[in-house]
């Protein structure tokens, strides 16, 4: 490490206890005099004693270091533990806070200014953002608490220590592949729920509609057709329905983009009349809609369960494929991603993209998948009408505006094959 490197690693451990300093000293800055062990020159200086020991340790004189780290920690211990007022008012983030100034200012010292103040950034928008995070905490409930839960297991507890290899029928499974597109998809549907319950219940039915349809357009046009359908309606129902499924188009047309990149652009143009459409109708009815009062929500996605029989599913669509390009070719595939995908429309598009690129051809993959959409919005539109009879008719003629032009599309589309 040269001296330039040394003195800019040492420079970033004083900027991280500057960094996080400052944040505590604002905190704290209403306590009686003589109650706060560390402010922003304390943090300061903590942070350029932990980067002197990190430089030390570089160089090899880690008994030095040792002592640094060790003193220092020593003297924020006493501090804390003999400040006035500790049983009155009892506070583990700025002790915690300082720990990780310590940990931050030694990693830079060691010769990582980058992973440092990267750090650093971090730890002070956690610890300014307390009011928000708190808030957050507070909206949610037993159920939110639950999935985040059951999330964490899907993705942290699972997918490492799965293989990534070709097993199974036809060497059709990758273990770990198959496990992180169920990541990716539960997440993308988690996120959305989060979203929902933050911003939905607050800003209405057109809100709930937007955020709901990227995780679930049938799930939230069920809800707001029988809402319709009730005495409970507030007149922006239809342009929500609209709306979600104008989502759906752009969850579906996201999902291509990350998991079959190949058939991105062959999928947009034909996507692309019934995605103008479906927007076009949605807005129309929102600025003819008054504004009223969010439903409840779709009922939260993430569960264990589904999850494994997601991936079952997946695993099994996976298999058929293999065998339907040796047996019949990118013919069989087509037909087996419609199949697959009249039920479940990411089942499709995960199938697709665990295929070889030779397997089927990127217009007639893409036609496949826009027919799945139709037969997907032809459930939306029975559950429509089902749930709300003729009050639901704009939203039925907006979803099938989108549906007629996606079928022209595909049509267009086959005459180039």
């Amino acid at each position: 490490m040269s001296w330039g490197w040394q003195a800019l690693s040492v420079a970033t451990a004083l900027a991280c206890g500057l960094l996080i300093g400052i944040e505590r000293g604002f905190d704290l800055r209403d306590l009686k005099a003589g109650t706060r062990v560390a402010g922003v020159r304390t943090f300061t200086l903590v942070g350029l004693v932990a980067g002197f020991a990190g430089l030390a340790a570089h160089l090899g004189q880690a008994f030095v270091a040792g002592a640094l780290v060790a003193g220092t920690v020593a003297v924020l211990a006493i501090g804390y533990a003999h400040r006035p007022g500790l049983a009155k008012e009892p506070d583990a983030t700025t002790p915690i806070a300082s720990l990780a100034t310590v940990a931050l200012g030694f990693t830079a010292g060691i010769g990582e200014p980058g992973f440092a103040i990267a750090g650093a950034t971090v730890v002070t928008l956690i610890l300014a953002l307390k009011a928000e995070l708190h808030g957050f905490v507070d909206k949610l409930d037993r159920d939110d608490v639950k999935a985040l839960a059951r999330y964490a297991v899907i993705a942290g507890a699972v997918l490492p220590f799965l293989p990534n290899g070709a097993y199974g029928p036809l060497g059709a499974w990758n273990p770990q592949k198959l496990w992180l597109v169920v990541v990716l998809v539960t997440g993308f549907s988690f996120l959305g729920y989060v979203a929902n319950r933050i911003f939905g219940e607050r800003n209405g039915t057109i809100a709930t509609a937007l955020i709901g349809g990227a995780y679930s357009s049938t799930a939230v046009t069920q809800s707001l057709a029988q809402r319709l359908g009730s005495d409970l309606k507030g007149g922006a129902e239809n342009a929500g329905i609209a709306l979600a499924t104008a989502v759906m188009y752009l969850r579906v047309l996201l999902l291509i983009g990350i998991l079959a990149t190949r058939v991105l652009v062959p999928f947009a143009l034909i996507l692309l009349p019934a995605l103008v459409v479906a927007w076009g109708a949605g807005l129309w009815l929102y600025l003819k809609a008054p504004k009223c009062d969010a439903p409840s929500p779709p009922g939260n996605p993430i569960a264990l369960l589904p999850a494994f029989g997601f991936v079952a599913f997946v695993a099994t669509a996976a298999v058929l494929a293999k065998w339907a390009a040796g047996r019949f070719g990118e013919q069989g595939i087509a037909v087996l991603l419609l199949i697959v995908g009249s039920t479940d429309v990411d089942t499709a598009i995960i199938t697709l993209g665990g295929l070889p690129p030779v397997a089927i051809s990127p217009l007639l993959a893409a036609m496949a998948i826009a027919g799945t959409i139709i037969a997907n919005m032809t459930v939306k539109i029975g559950i429509t009408l089902a749930y709300s009879g003729r009050r639901g008719l704009p939203s039925v003629m907006a979803m099938g505006a989108s549906v007629l032009a996606l079928g022209v599309s595909i049509a267009l589309a086959a005459t180039r094959l």
